[in-house]
């Protein structure tokens, strides 16, 4: 009897060695683990909308789903299966990260971190920042005009993206004249990996991931050049013309002329305007990069431009914000100048009649 006991013992034994782990239990735990990953990822790059919150719930439930699969088919089929613990703990997480992408709406409506005005407004102090460097460096603010020296289109965005972090995205080239093509007074190229010794910066941070070339954001891309570089917002309702990823629409600037004195609402071509208009407007010129036949509010009406940047503090004359610095202008959510969403710099006291 003892030596049957013995035996069937042994027996028993192997047949609880083999039991297999659920491909199942597996399965619903590395999908749970996937959409953590992919909502931490998209936070991480302040690139999350309601798409990205979609996907991430589908993955989601397809864990909940699998594990409870595999739950059932472990206990039925007991000592052949196992893997409980990892099922519960994929059925688990995915049950937390879908409660948390559902209640996500209601923390924040525009599917990020912070407020839109919010993020754009701290991302604009990271621009001032590089500007107030160069400025440090260099004992001005870049220029913002609409033309190069040679009457080339290179206008105020172009410039910004230049001073704060070169040409080519490895720092500013000291004896730049911001001219289209990049050439010094003696036709050299200034943004050659050779010159990297000498170039300033960047000032802007390289690794914040909304710096696009011209023809990332159009197709047709007018008077421009296509590979020219321009910071954009992080509001991301732009198409990139070659990944399909959504990007930002690119950051206006216009610098003061200090030599000048008027603001004229009436009249936005006084050439004693503090601030041109014309700066940016070639660049408005090609529309809405998803319907380029829609034209910008600010493109059409310049005068919204002197009346978005007056200063409502001053009642018996027009002047503009910041007269002796510059104007950082964002699209805002709609991703059109000139209307009550846009975003700048200041406080944008101008509404729409």
């Amino acid at each position: 009897m003892k030596l049957e006991e013995s035996s069937n013992t042994s027996l028993d034994e192997p047949q609880g060695q083999k039991a297999k782990m659920s491909v199942l239990a597996i399965l619903a735990f590395t999908l749970s683990i996937m959409s953590i990953a992919s909502i931490f990822m998209f936070f991480l790059l302040s690139y999350i909308e309601i798409l990205e919150i979609v996907v991430v719930i589908l993955i989601a439930i397809s864990a909940i789903v699998i594990g409870c699969i595999a739950l059932i088919a472990i206990r039925r089929n007991e000592g052949k299966l196992r893997g409980k613990p990892i099922a519960w703990i994929g059925i688990v997480l995915a049950m937390l990260l879908l409660l948390f992408c559902l209640c996500l709406p209601l923390l924040n409506r525009t599917y990020g971190p912070h407020p839109p005005g919010q993020v754009v407004k701290h991302q604009f102090l990271s621009i001032e920042v590089a500007l107030e460097l160069f400025n440090s460096d260099f004992n001005g603010y870049p220029p913002s005009d609409a033309l190069d020296e040679d009457g080339r289109s290179y206008c105020g965005a172009m410039k910004l993206c230049e001073a704060v972090m070169g040409r080519d995205l490895q720092g500013f080239h000291p004896n730049s004249k911001f001219k289209a093509d990049g050439l010094d007074e003696s036709g050299a190229f200034l943004y050659d990996p050779n010159t990297l010794e000498v170039r300033r910066g960047p000032y802007y941070p390289i690794e914040l991931p909304n710096t696009y070339r011209l023809k990332d954001l159009y197709k047709n891309i007018g008077p421009f050049d296509g590979n020219d570089y321009v910071l954009c917002d992080e509001l991301r309702r732009v198409t990139h013309t070659g990944t399909g990823r959504r990007i930002g629409m690119h950051v206006l600037y216009y610098k003061a002329n200090t030599s000048k004195t008027a603001h004229d609402v009436s009249d936005p071509n006084n050439p004693e305007n503090i601030y041109d208009y014309r700066d940016n407007h070639s660049l408005l010129a090609l529309g809405v990069p998803s319907d380029p036949a829609q034209k910008h509010p600010l493109f059409e009406n310049p005068k919204i431009f002197y009346e978005m940047t007056r200063n409502y503090n001053f009642t018996k004359t027009s002047k503009p914000q910041r007269a002796d610095t510059f104007i950082l202008l964002s699209a805002g959510l709609d991703g059109l100048y000139g209307t009550e969403d846009d975003i700048a710099n200041f406080d944008i006291r101008w509404k729409p009649k």
